[in-house]
């Protein structure tokens, strides 16, 4: 080999043992950056009659079949989380059997006032305390109704926040696309690209499930596991019309609440059917359609329930059928075509309220009586108080569970919220579970700074070969020189 074939070898080898280190030193600085991906030079023999080393490419190591089912456990992850915290505020608002201000506990010591004022119905007092249970009780089911009703809002709004955040991301993701394709085809290096890319769909991941493929020259697909296509050249444009506030009756399936169009076309937004089901859109969806809607539904049937018993002639002879009982809907008659958001316009009759121009005589005389009576008499209480207790079967078609006291009807619907809470906090756990469990397998895959340290060690030891090399050939020529 001659001296100049040598140096050029020599400073080839140089050139390729410094790039290395640098590779390795981002390993090892990056070795906790999200979306970041180990890197090696890939070498080979530089051909002519010089020799050497030629750097081809920095390649990037990813599992990607790892990462694909780590992607779809982040989205069942951030959907069950987004459930389980719902289905928390949800019992929240019913309270706990043993909590004062439950909806069960409120039922229960109306229960109790009725007791007391049937066995002094003379009592201005004891009747007092009808009116303020009674009134405690309605004003519980209006604060629920309210909550329920805030939390169909609030998701509403979330579904317009990811919609903006989804269709942003894409757009970036169609963006580093379109770099890595024109990089690939000048010979620049698009690892840092890919990482960026990989971090985006990660994020976009956790709103809606993804499947990545690729396509030539760097590029990807992405699509949801229901066949939406997000991204396959140009990204697709997601749209949506967020409501200024939700009301009882307002559902998507009467028009009134907004779904989703993907490139302008209606997709839907069913928990079973849709396409982009299984992230946190997906659980916003079903928090603002079934979850908050049902319980509205289940505290609705609850509210005609309560309504209805004190609603009947039997019980008060001075009502006639079609008029007010002790309970009214925002003050007026029951119409059963209008049990949607009942809960939140139950009141207590304005007649047997003093701070309504009412009297408290009409608790023991009849909700239309036009004068007290007989002080002692108690009948009318202990009807009402048997009509709390009286097994009677629901109106609502909400319920089919036969006949229950309205203390048992109560229980029921809370019994329903703790059984989907503790479902939506297994499910939580189990996601999560599997969520860590892939990130360590992931983490493992990644930069192990122990190996990069020694890889290090013998990038130093090629440096001081080639360059020993050089020190040789200068050497020679100074002696060369001298002769």
């Amino acid at each position: 080999m001659s001296i100049s074939g040598a140096l050029s070898n020599a400073l080839s080898g140089l050139t390729a043992a410094s790039r290395s280190a640098e590779v390795v030193a981002s390993n090892i600085a990056n070795a906790a950056t999200e979306g970041y991906a180990t890197r090696s030079v890939s070498l080979s023999s530089r051909q002519g009659t010089t020799g050497g080393v030629r750097i081809d490419d920095i390649q990037r190591f990813v599992d990607k079949a790892l990462l694909a089912e780590r992607r779809l456990a982040d989205a069942d992850h951030e959907h069950s989380k987004a459930l389980s915290q719902t289905f928390k505020r949800v019992a929240a608002l019913f309270g706990s059997p043993l909590e004062d201000s439950s909806l069960v506990m409120r039922a229960a010591v109306l229960e109790t006032s009725l007791v007391e004022a049937a066995s002094r119905p003379e009592s201005p007092e004891r009747l007092a305390g009808v009116v303020f249970n009674a009134t405690a009780l309605v004003q519980k089911m209006n604060e629920i109704s309210d909550g329920l009703q805030s939390i169909r809002t609030e998701a509403d709004r979330s579904i317009a926040d990811q919609v903006a955040r989804l269709n942003r991301d894409l757009e970036q993701v169609q963006q580093i696309n379109q770099r890595i394709v024109s990089f690939e085809a000048q010979g620049v290096e698009t690892a840092p690209l890919l990482d960026e890319r990989q971090t985006l769909i990660n994020r976009i991941g956790q709103i809606v499930p993804v499947i990545e493929v690729p396509r030539d020259r760097g590029a990807i697909a992405l699509f949801t596991p229901g066949g939406s296509v997000l991204l396959d050249g140009p990204a697709a444009r997601i749209a949506f019309e967020p409501a200024n506030q939700v009301a009882p009756h307002m559902t998507q399936s009467a028009g009134f609440l907004s779904g989703l169009t993907l490139n302008s076309v209606p997709i839907s937004t069913d928990r079973r059917l849709g396409p982009m089901q299984g992230g946190s859109l997906g659980a916003a969806f079903q928090i603002r359609d079934e979850v908050a809607t049902e319980a509205q539904t289940q505290l609705d049937a609850t509210a005609r329930d309560l309504l209805e018993r004190f609603a009947s002639p039997s019980l008060d002879p001075t009502l006639v059928v079609g008029q007010a009982g002790l309970f009214t809907d925002a003050g007026t008659p029951f119409d059963p075509a209008q049990e949607v958001g009942l809960s939140g316009r139950i009141s207590l009759n304005a007649s047997v309220d003093p701070s309504q121009g009412g009297a408290l005589w009409r608790l023991k005389e009849g909700i239309a009586a036009s004068a007290s009576g007989n002080a002692g008499d108690g009948a009318l209480l202990n009807r009402m108080l048997d009509t709390l207790a009286t097994a009677r079967a629901p109106s609502s078609e909400m319920f089919n569970a036969g006949s229950l006291s309205f203390s048992e009807l109560t229980a029921r619907v809370l019994s329903n919220v703790g059984s989907l809470r503790q479902q939506a906090e297994q499910h939580q756990s189990s996601a999560s579970i599997r969520v860590s469990a892939l990130q360590i397998a992931e983490l493992e895959n990644g930069v192990d700074t122990d190996d990069q340290l020694q890889r290090l060690m013998l990038i130093e030891q090629a440096y001081s070969a080639n360059a020993r090399v050089i020190q040789t050939v200068n050497d020679m020529i100074d002696s060369l020189l001298r002769i």
